[in-house]
């Protein structure tokens, strides 16, 4: 039987106080009953003596601190895990929201998770393919890894974050590949083309859905990505299953992490944001990665929007210390209808070596990336150039490099939403692109690729 308390002693917005407290712990649940019989829930935030700061989910108005009685549960926020989670939407809190019974759990998993013992992590290797050309060919994501999206309010990230999650897929491989996607602090406009979309392509049967919406709590919105990674590391180390996860935007969650410090006083850091910000970040983050002696493995997608596409904001200059790499969504190509948006020169993936060549994407992947980047920014360049001087101070092979860079943009960036493109139409794609240019200046690639790729010998 669960010992009840009346000694509210305070409410101050969706924080309460209560004294008298005995063998309270942090981030402890709690039922919060009203006069009227009505059931809230809330967490522990802070415990100090017999004193505990409690954070109400459904928010505190109404409480009277008379007559509320609080009971302790004496565990943490946990999720109900089987393989029924696949097919399936939930909300923030792991409650289904997609008019489905309840989840028959195989076990009950703490949100915390534990870390993973650096002795025991895999080197992550292995390709996975997104379909998207400018991160297969140019920003190649290794299962495992963390490559992160940076982009900008208005920028069409959330088409391109359903658009990998509907498409990528593990080559070569035996073990099933599954997608968790959570989505934090988005309206319900937008809950409803990422629901929609996993229904209309099919990709909902291998899915695992959390929606948070702007409208819910902010303490929810901090248990959010934590649901999402719990259900992805039962999924990749105790079903073997690839898991690809999706965490949709993280600059809500970090707004919702500065809501909550504000609200218990703590001393802000950068730009009103707590000191812990790297902290809890890194928590999340490094939840990905692969486990020696097992086959499954968890790769993170975080998308942020930078405030201002601002780099040096907090959280995409935090998350650019954590993560192996950022891919940057780019308002300009963007303006000039260019999708995805994706700009390569500032992107970077720094694991890509480790996924590609021979017996991974294709032998000559290495040396085609390395000249499609310089002959990329040698193009941009030249046409730099020629808006400030004109056209007419370019020598005939900046002119050449000038119409690569377009060619680049509008051939072997743009892709439409429904394209799927693999390794190799990537691949051959870069080729077609090099055709523009004298063999002399692709002094990037090897003899051997050069003459096999660019001038292939007609069959007889």
């Amino acid at each position: 039987m669960l010992k009840e308390y009346k000694t509210v002693a305070e409410v101050a917005g969706p924080l309460m106080l209560v004294e008298n407290v005995e063998g309270i712990t942090y981030q402890e649940l709690t039922e919060i009953e009203l006069p009227d019989g009505e059931i809230r829930q809330g967490q522990v935030l802070e415990v100090d003596g017999d004193r505990a700061l409690v954070q109400v989910f459904e928010g505190a108005g109404g409480i009277n601190v008379h007559q509320t009685k609080v009971r302790f549960l004496g565990k943490g926020i946990e999720l109900p895990v089987s393989l029924d989670i696949l097919g399936r939407v939930f909300d923030g809190m792991g409650r289904p929201r997609d008019d489905g019974p309840a989840i028959i759990p195989d076990k009950r998993l703490d949100i915390n998770g534990y870390p993973i013992n650096p002795f025991a992590r895999d080197y992550p290797s292995e390709f996975i393919q997104t379909g998207v050309s400018a991160i297969d060919g140019m920003n190649t994501m290794v299962r495992g890894q963390k490559l992160p999206i940076f982009s900008g309010s208005g920028l069409p990230h959330s088409r391109l974050a359903a658009q990998i999650a509907r498409q990528a897929k593990v080559l070569g491989t035996q073990e099933d590949f599954a997608v968790v996607f959570a989505a934090m602090g988005i309206t319900f406009e937008e809950s409803e083309y990422f629901i929609n979309d996993f229904r209309r392509t099919g990709a909902i049967e291998r899915a695992t859905i959390f929606i948070n919406l702007a409208d819910d709590p902010a303490i929810e919105r901090f248990a959010t990505p934590r649901m999402a990674l719990t259900a992805a590391e039962y999924l990749a180390f105790e079903q073997g299953m690839h898991v690809l996860v999706i965490l949709t935007d993280l600059t809500n969650y970090a707004e919702a992490l500065r809501e909550i410090s504000a609200a218990r006083k703590e001393v802000p850091g950068r730009r009103g944001y707590p000191g812990y910000l790297y902290t809890d970040l890194s928590n999340l983050y490094e939840r990905a990665g692969r486990i020696k002696g097992k086959k499954g493995s968890i790769t993170q997608l975080p998308i942020l929007t930078m405030p201002e596409d601002d780099k040096t904001h907090p959280i995409p200059d935090l998350t650019g210390y954590i993560t192996e790499g950022q891919i940057i969504v780019d308002r300009d190509l963007h303006r000039r209808g260019i999708y995805p948006p994706i700009d390569v020169l500032p992107s970077l993936s720094r694991l890509k070596d480790k996924g590609i060549g021979d017996g991974k994407t294709r032998e000559d992947h290495a040396d085609t990336m390395n000249q499609l980047y310089a002959a990329y920014a040698r193009g941009k360049e030249a046409k730099e150039l020629a808006a400030i001087l004109g056209e007419a101070a370019l020598t005939e092979v900046d002119k050449l490099f000038s119409e690569f860079a377009d060619e680049f943009e509008h051939r072997y960036v743009a892709q439409s939403e429904e394209t799927d493109r693999t390794i190799e139409e990537t691949l051959e794609l870069g080729w077609e692109l090099f055709k523009i240019l004298p063999r002399s200046e692709l002094k990037r690639i090897r003899d051997e690729y050069l003459d096999r790729y660019l001038e292939p010998q007609e069959e007889e």
